[in-house]
């Protein structure tokens, strides 16, 4: 088709509209161009973005890869840094001993001839009221680690949040049971929180004392003997894997679990190492060997070799079986088989205050001492030197501490005679300084509001009512601890569940003739309800039950009183101080008290302070005070009879003694120092 030509005609356009056409046309193309450069300088700014991204993520990974973990292995053995190093450690638990003998303690085991130190992390007292975290005096971690570098000792950390030990709840706090539906040890929304919380705000403790940055700490352990934990779930064990990873911890991990433990594979981690726990066994090669097969190509780490054992109240006698002989034997064979090995426990030390455990619902005593190399005092033992022989006889010279020190002398002792306990307390007098919570009904410690309402964790807890008349038959629908019922300030019955669990516990009330004459002249009763909280399980038994007190509901001769005051005895230190300052103090009367009732003394010291043991033997159960320091529990059933004082505790001059004996004196209001410990049996 051929083209036409086409002719425009001329606008008829003045010379001002020409001149705004202009204008327009000069705009458009200059706002053209600058938006296309625009478009070139944001496109060139989001290239140069992504390539720093980029750089970013490259140089991230490297410095993962850079910021491994400083102990490594190869086929069957262990490297730091490259070098050879067989781990020869030994535990002592910080929490179990006044700071002023942590160098004691470290220099004696390096003396051994041991490389590490290890210590588990008990949560439960760096925050026993949730939110408020503790570091110091002896919960000062990061003292402890520094002090072990120092001294040249590499550090193993078990922070749990579950560690067993022996210890109330396992390291747990009591205040995870103020929610009646917790789940401990689990994948339990509140507590992972708790969890997650707690490692957010103590991990950044620990980050800068990790061996790559300067720091002796080795390696971490995830948990605690969870393939032994009836409800294990592999989930959570990842999660507490995330937290410590994500948290900044890029040393080694692992875990630690007895031969059935090991069985469960599906909670096996990568690039976490498992470890065992024995005995002193005859066939333990076959159980080093089981480890090697599960994980071929690794080194065997012995986390706990049990060279002693822990004492129940009410057992025969102390646990001393395990002979030095047989455990250096023992150890020598582990060495050969070419195992690295941490000693439960090099030194054992003290559970100070209420902070003793329980298997089940029998209580650990408060004496630690676990027959191990050093005592409960920090004596070298014959089992001490046996194991230095041992290593000097088996391990690799590469991995003994070049220099070792020479032994540190036994602390000198002293018997600072007989305190008389001539000023006492009622509990009624006691009772008026504190101040009760009100309620319809009972309730367990764990659920009382107070403590940022999460209840009270240790102690003692005295529920009071009036009653409109004598009653026959008293009704506790479930007591996991002891319990006294007391009828008008009088003792009727005790009630302990370590001796012989009941649920319910039925108290039969009889009158003495004492106590109808009495009744008959009032018109109303006082029933008192005194529970001791003697330590929440720390194995064999359902955590999610450990609530203490009671639990349940109290009947009185088939009704339910609806008016009670709740003591909570906690006995922490501002709570002796407020008792030494506001409380009166009578002279003991001379037929002692049947019941509970406090007790005061005052003795002497002259010189310099030295360690020295309290002799129970007058007395029958309760606990003492040195100075407002709980030194722990003492009962006549045994085996441990004395309690360890530690000098530090003490002064120059007068010293305060306070005794809460809960069933009376046997022969005198008096007291005996002795230099050494002793035990039943």
């Amino acid at each position: 088709m051929p083209m036409k030509t086409i002719f425009f005609r001329k606008p008829n356009l003045s010379s001002q509209q020409i001149f705004l056409l202009v204008i327009a046309i000069v705009l458009f193309v200059g706002y053209t161009l600058l938006e296309r450069k625009s478009l070139s300088a944001d496109s060139l700014v989001h290239a140069e973005h992504h390539q720093v991204l980029t750089n970013v993520r490259v140089i991230s990974e490297t410095k993962s890869q850079l910021s491994g973990p400083s102990l490594t292995y190869e086929k069957k053995e262990f490297f730091l840094r490259g070098k050879p190093l067989r781990i020869m450690s030994g535990a002592i638990h910080y929490f179990r001993v006044v700071p002023e003998y942590w160098k004691d303690r470290l220099v004696k085991l390096k003396a051994m001839g041991l490389n590490t130190v290890e210590t588990y992390v008990p949560w439960n007292v760096h925050e026993e009221v949730k939110g408020q975290l503790k570091f110091d005096g002896n919960l000062d971690i990061r003292a402890f680690i520094k002090l072990a570098k120092e001294l040249g000792l590499y550090v193993i950390l078990r922070p749990g949040p579950y560690i067993c030990s022996e210890w109330d709840f396992g390291g747990l706090p009591s205040w995870l049971l103020s929610d009646p539906h917790m789940e401990p040890r689990s994948m339990y929304p509140p507590f992972i929180e708790a969890v997650d919380q707690f490692y957010k705000r103590f991990l950044p403790i620990l980050v800068p004392l990790q061996f790559s940055k300067g720091g002796p700490i080795v390696a971490f352990q995830l948990e605690n003997e969870y393939g032994s934990y009836a409800s294990a779930d592999v989930e959570y064990m990842q999660h507490l894997k995330m937290i410590m990873v994500n948290g900044g911890i890029t040393e080694l991990l692992f875990t630690s679990d007895n031969n059935s433990g090991l069985k469960k594979e599906f909670l096996t981690l990568p690039n976490v190492l498992k470890t065992i726990n024995v005995d002193v066994q005859f066939n333990l090669r076959q159980e080093l060997s089981y480890l090697q097969e599960i994980q071929p190509d690794k080194p065997v780490l012995i986390m706990e070799y049990w060279v002693g054992w822990f004492d129940l109240w009410g057992d025969s006698k102390h646990h001393n079986g395990k002979s030095a002989w047989s455990v250096a034997k023992v150890l020598g064979e582990i060495l050969e088989f070419g195992a690295s090995f941490n000693l439960y426990m090099f030194h054992g030390g003290t559970n100070f205050g209420f902070m003793n455990g329980a298997n089940g619902l029998r209580p650990t005593t408060t004496s630690y001492d676990y027959d191990a190399p050093l005592s409960e005092a920090g004596d070298v033992t014959s089992k001490y030197r046996s194991i230095k022989d041992a290593i000097k006889q088996h391990a690799p010279e590469h991995s003994i501490p070049k220099n070792l020190p020479e032994v540190p002398e036994n602390s000198s002792r002293k018997d600072y005679g007989k305190v008389s306990m001539q000023q006492g307390m009622s509990l009624t007098q006691l009772l008026s300084y504190q101040t009760p919570i009100e309620s319809g009904h009972v309730m367990p410690m764990e659920q009382l509001p107070i403590n940022n309402n999460g209840g009270q964790g240790y102690g003692f807890i005295l529920y009071q009512t009036e009653l409109p008349h004598y009653p026959k038959e008293i009704v506790m629908e479930q007591i996991l601890d002891r319990a006294q019922i007391l009828l008008d300030s009088v003792l009727i019955q005790t009630y302990d569940a370590s001796m012989g669990y009941k649920s319910p516990v039925v108290i039969a009330v009889s009158q003495n003739h004492e106590q109808s004459l009495r009744s008959a002249k009032q018109t109303k009763h006082n029933l008192e309800i005194l529970v001791e909280n003697m330590g929440r399980t720390n194995f064999v038994w359902d955590m999610n039950k450990m609530r203490k007190g009671i639990t349940g509901k109290v009947t009185v001769d088939g009704l339910s009183p609806t008016k009670w005051r709740i003591y909570p005895l906690q006995f922490k230190p501002q709570d002796l101080a407020s008792i030494k300052e506001k409380g009166k103090w009578d002279k003991v009367p001379e037929k002692g008290p049947t019941g509970p009732f406090l007790y005061k003394g005052t003795f002497k010291v002259s010189e310099g302070p030295r360690d020295t043991f309290l002799n129970m033997k007058n007395w029958n159960k309760g606990v003492c005070f040195i100075n407002g320091h709980n030194l722990g529990r003492y009962w006549e059933r045994g085996p441990q009879t004395t309690l360890y004082v530690p000098a530090p505790w003490l002064r120059t001059g007068d010293n305060e003694l306070i005794i809460l004996e809960l069933h009376g004196y046997k022969k005198a209001a008096e007291v005996s120092f002795t230099g050494f410990p002793f035990y039943l049996g």
